[in-house]
Parts: structure tokens; sequence; C-alpha cells
């Protein structure tokens, strides 16, 4: 009965956001519907079968926009393409750096905390390694929801909608979530669960979303077929997601960082904020358009970044976005671990010393 309370919460949520006209909106709508009903008391965890398969789907549905010219035109953009990526991880960096300098957190917990992306993947690494495991998955959720809220405002105040869109709102009927070429779809829901499946197996951070997105993208290039999907299939898949987010807090994290909440809320705008300066200047320097920009900086939720920007209209470049942000992962997940120790070895003399010099006053 509760995830039957939540589906009808979330589709009613989302109806209306689209009807305000908020892009991605029932993926946000299902995002703050899981959030609430998870406070509420609610005991309820999405399957993991259901989040592999979404990421999957929403990868089917990236995988569209892979043509030759694009993967070309990455190619030749690799120097802003790796400044995007070195900018959130130093950004990250200097979060967790801050945080330990003014003894809010442990080292090793604040670097996995302010690692910008890949939440899942932090927390297992944070636990591995010793950290305050909730502490951590408190910092990534709350990060993740706050870049949420923030990018699809962004989307909604610098997006120019698609002009296919446009007219089919004009004629919007509850059939056409259902349309689709017969053989197409099945082709498609064929590669997306073999690809689900391999990434499940070798359990790689994101694997469903990247896998899918990956050999789509090969498939796409190539001219073999030409993925499709019903309306309906993207819309289950943006719920999915976002219950996955929504429902990743719950009342022990809450209670666990009551008292360090303003530091986690700072923290969280700390680092957005860096990543949405780099964003300005490589707009300012680079000549990238300014949603690019600030969707491939921004520092969490790999699917929830490529579905905000598959829905933010014309200008939008979703292979550029969804190129650094997969980049990104693999960096941070490569460099988190060294990172940690780096930040407790340079932060943690600094405290030493400002204890001695405190006490000697």
């Amino acid at each position: 009965m509760q995830w039957v309370a939540l589906l009808l919460f979330s589709v009613t949520v989302g109806g209306t956001l689209v009807w305000l006209g908020v892009p991605a909106a029932f993926f946000l709508g299902s995002v703050l519907c899981g959030m609430s009903f998870r406070l509420l008391g609610a005991r309820l965890k999405l399957p993991r079968p259901c989040f592999i398969y979404a990421q999957a789907l929403v990868g089917c549905a990236a995988a569209k926009s892979m043509t030759p010219s694009v993967l070309g035109a990455l190619t030749e953009n690799w120097q802003v393409l790796g400044a995007m990526v070195l900018s959130s991880v130093i950004a990250g960096g200097l979060v967790g750096w801050f945080l330990t300098r003014w003894r809010v957190l442990p080292g090793n917990t604040a670097a996995w905390g302010a690692s910008p992306g890949g939440a899942s993947a932090m927390i297992a690494l944070a636990e591995a390694y010793g950290s305050d495991v909730r502490m951590v998955a408190m910092m990534q959720y709350l990060r993740m929801l706050l870049v949420v809220l923030l990018a699809s405002l962004a989307v909604h105040r610098l997006s120019v909608p698609h002009p296919i869109d446009v007219a089919a709102n004009a004629r919007f009927s509850l059939s056409a979530f259902f349309l689709g070429d017969l053989v197409q779809m099945a082709l498609t829901l064929v590669i997306m669960a073999i690809c689900g499946f391999i990434a499940w197996r070798l359990r790689i951070p994101a694997g469903a979303l990247l896998v899918t997105m990956l050999t789509g993208a090969v498939i796409n290039a190539a001219g073999w077929m030409d993925f499709r999907l019903p309306p309906v299939f993207q819309m289950a898949a943006s719920m999915l997601i976002g219950w996955f987010v929504g429902l990743g807090f719950n009342r022990t994290l809450l209670y666990a960082s009551l008292r360090k909440m303003h530091w986690l809320f700072f923290s969280a705008f700390m680092l957005i904020g860096l990543c949405a300066f780099f964003a300005w200047m490589l707009h300012r320097f680079a000549g990238s358009d300014l949603l690019t920009a600030y969707l491939a900086t921004t520092p969490g939720g790999l699917d929830a970044i490529i579905l905000l920007a598959m829905d933010s209209g014309t200008k939008t470049d979703i292979p550029f976005v969804a190129a650094t942000q997969t980049l990104r992962l693999f960096v941070v997940i490569l460099t988190a671990p060294p990172l940690a120790r780096w930040i407790c070895r340079i932060a943690g003399p600094l405290n030493a010393l400002n204890g001695v010099q405190a006490a000697g006053t």
C-alpha cells in the first residue's frame, strides 16, 4: 500500500510540475515524494534491479544523441572536457580541506563526503576505509538533492524548448505515451536488459547507465538501429531514479547529522558554487554554452544530470554533458583515496598547530 500511495503521489506531483512547465518533472516529483515518505516513516527501499534497469533506460535515451559527428567534436574539444572534469575534482578537494581545516569533520570523512559524484561508490569506499558512513551518506544525498533542485531551476531559466516538444504538447493525448515501433522497442529493451545484467554482474559504479550508453552510442554511430522507446518508459525510468534518490534519506541519517546540518548545507552550497564558478569561466573564456557548462560541471548524480540535460532544450550539448559527467565519475573514484590521505596529511598538522597555539594562549 505504501508503494501504491508513493506511485499515486509521484504521478500527481509530477503531472502538476509538467503543467507548471518544470523540466524533468516526474523525476523531480519522485525525488520530493520519496524523501517525504521516507522521513514520515515509510519503510520503503527500491529494489536494486529496478534502479539498475532504470539507469539502463536512461542510457538508451542518451545514446540516441551520440552520432559520429558529435563523437568527433568531443575528441576535438578534449581540452575543455578535461578542464571541466579537473575543476570539479579541485572543487571537491577544496571543500574537503576546508571542513577538515576548521575541524567540522575528520579528514577522511570530509574527503569522501565532498567528492563530487558517485554517491553510492563514495559511501562504499568510505566504509572500507573506516570513515563515518552515516555522515558521508548524508553529505552525498543532501548535495544530490540540492544539485537536482538547483539544476532544475537553471534548466527552467536557461533552456530553449525543443520545437517537436512544443508541437507535441499542443496536441497532447494519453495514447501518445504508448506510441512507438514495436520491433525497435523490442530490440532496445533486449539491449537494455543485456547491458544492465552485465553491469550488475561486474559491479561497475553507475555501470548500467554507462555500459548501455556506450553500447548504444556504438550501435547508433554505426547506423545499425534506431533506439525507440515510448515516453511511458522514459517516465517510468525517471520516477524510479527519483525514488532511489529520495528514499536514500531517512530519520537515522537526519538525527545523526542534525548538530552539523548547517555545515553540511554550507559545504554543499560551497561545492555547487565553486563548480558553477568554473562553469562560468569556461563559458566566458572557452565559449561553451552556459547551460551545457553548468550541467557538465555540477557535482552529482550522473543519471539525474543526463535526465535534466535531455529535457533542457535544443541548445544543450547532451553528449558533451554525458561525456564530462562520465569521465568525472571515473576520475573521482580513482583519485578519492589519495585525495583523502592528502587532506588528512595537510589539514592534520594545521589543526594540531592551532591546538598548541590555543593552549599556549
